[in-house]
């Protein structure tokens, strides 16, 4: 039986799911900031502990065939490092995940945020777009209309 499961759930599979599964959340985080489902699902700690498992089942896995963990450490020795560790599919899939979660987190973090100051929903919703496609530019965009709720420039919480 863990054999059929361990068959079922491959590299490309997982990617698939998890492109997939993260698409409710950030439906719920745009369209629904301020439901009670937004908070328990998704402002929570649940999201956090799904790709946690997920990313410990693959570097399980990942263990097992015999991958060289130490070797992720060439990526800070320059750009053609990094773009050869990232033709490795197994190194790629763990960046995925990281990317994913790190991106739902600043989601969460600006929907949480943005309800301390009472930003409405329609306004903080192309913050929230941005930062799934691309993280930083979307917390920038959110910072600069964070900047006119608070009413003063603060460069930390």
């Amino acid at each position: 039986m863990i054999e059929e499961i361990y068959t079922y759930f491959t590299f490309e599979m997982i990617y698939l799911w998890l492109n997939f599964s993260v698409l409710p959340f950030w439906t719920i985080l745009i369209f629904f900031p301020n439901s009670k489902i937004c908070k328990i699902f998704i402002v929570s700690i649940l999201p956090i502990i799904i790709f946690t498992i997920i990313y410990i089942y693959l570097i399980y896995t990942i263990f097992n065939e015999g991958y060289d963990f130490l070797s992720n450490f060439d990526l800070y020795l320059g750009i053609d490092q990094l773009k050869k560790l990232f033709s490795n599919t197994s190194f790629l899939i763990l960046f995925w995940i990281h990317f994913l979660s790190i991106n739902l987190f600043c989601g969460a973090w600006i929907v949480n945020d943005s309800q301390k100051f009472y930003i409405s929903k329609i306004l903080i919703s192309l913050p929230l777009i941005i930062t799934y496609f691309i993280g930083p530019l979307g917390l920038l965009i959110y910072w600069i209309i964070r900047i006119f709720y608070a009413k003063r420039i603060s460069f930390y919480n």
